[in-house]
């Protein structure tokens, strides 16, 4: 087995290869003059069982082309077996038609990268579940629930009996269900209108939040608009704090300082996606660290066992 990492989240991919107490193979993925993308891989690969770790989170492009290349260029190097180990699926919200004449980005990346030669693919909390039939090769989905469950309780402890976990729209239901159920707490749904894209209207909060310590729990937050204003609509309702548990951390913009301006207590985020200096310095956003369970996936895809007993 070995691992090759892209440009997008190095930290993380030096993080996972530090689980699994192996180097990352040595490889060039670097820029000509013009911005195209070239791949050098500088380690014999012939009939190895290799995993490229690549996030195609911001500039998302640039990243997604990095991962297509790489593929191609461990495909024409006789690899054995090549997993793109992706821990932020970028274009996963474009995954059906919004309107007339509009495309399904999330198929056509995943066309892209079955054409490019994976054979297999491990993410993390797709922003919809559907979109591992968009591949037509094995694709292993991980649930962060339990590592962000273990993070609920090392932070809340004995105080965890007055939790309660909030959806912040209707959607993230099942989502929000599966982590109230792992820590055994109770659930209540934030009912949202979006008037624009990007831009959302807390109009009522489904379930009694008075006196409850309200934790937030979504796949991503983008602008972070909807958390601020949902955290603020539960502050109202009653709850005496809020914060908000997220697997993806794109913050783009002026996200960072919604959140620190906001009325949440803080927001903790995996490192799936690798801070901006804005994010770093915000001391409202904290990150968990999710490659133990990347890594532990890896290993179990390696060595043939099975990945869905992670979630037992």
């Amino acid at each position: 087995m070995k691992l090759l990492a892209g440009n997008s989240n190095r930290t993380l991919a030096t993080a996972i290869a530090e689980y699994l107490d192996m180097p990352l193979t040595r490889a060039q993925v670097r820029r000509f003059a013009d911005n195209e993308v070239f791949v050098t891989i500088d380690e014999n690969v012939r009939g190895e069982d290799v995993f490229i770790i690549q996030s195609t989170s911001y500039p998302a492009n640039d990243n997604l082309m990095e991962l297509l290349i790489c593929i191609d260029a461990l495909k024409r190097a006789s690899a054995r077996r090549i997993t793109g180990v992706l821990p932020y699926f970028g274009y996963a919200r474009q995954d059906r038609k919004t309107g007339g004449r509009t495309p399904i980005s999330a198929k056509l990346v995943a066309n892209l990268i079955t054409r490019a030669g994976a054979d297999r693919v491990l993410t993390m909390d797709l922003h919809a579940g559907q979109i591992q039939g968009f591949f037509d090769i094995p694709t292993d989905n991980l649930l962060p629930v339990p590592l962000l469950a273990n993070d609920i309780r090392e932070q809340y402890g004995r105080a965890a009996a007055d939790v309660m976990i909030v959806s912040p729209d209707v959607g993230g239901v099942v989502r929000a269900r599966a982590l109230a159920k792992r820590i055994d707490a109770d659930l209540a749904i934030v009912d949202k209108r979006r008037s624009a894209p990007g831009e959302s209207e807390v109009m009522n909060i489904i379930g009694d939040v008075a006196g409850r310590h309200c934790i937030l729990f979504d796949d991503i937050v983008d602008s972070a608009g909807t958390l601020c204003n949902a955290a603020k609509a539960l502050i109202d309702q009653g709850a005496t704090e809020v914060s908000a548990y997220v697997t993806h951390g794109v913050l783009s913009g002026l996200a960072a300082e919604r959140v620190t301006n906001s009325v949440m207590k803080e927001l903790v985020v995996t490192d799936s996606i690798e801070f901006s200096d804005e994010v770093k310095a915000c001391k409202k956003i904290r990150s968990v660290s999710c490659a133990p369970l990347i890594g532990e996936a890896i290993r179990r895809i390696a060595n043939e066992e099975s990945v869905s007993k992670l979630f037992d």
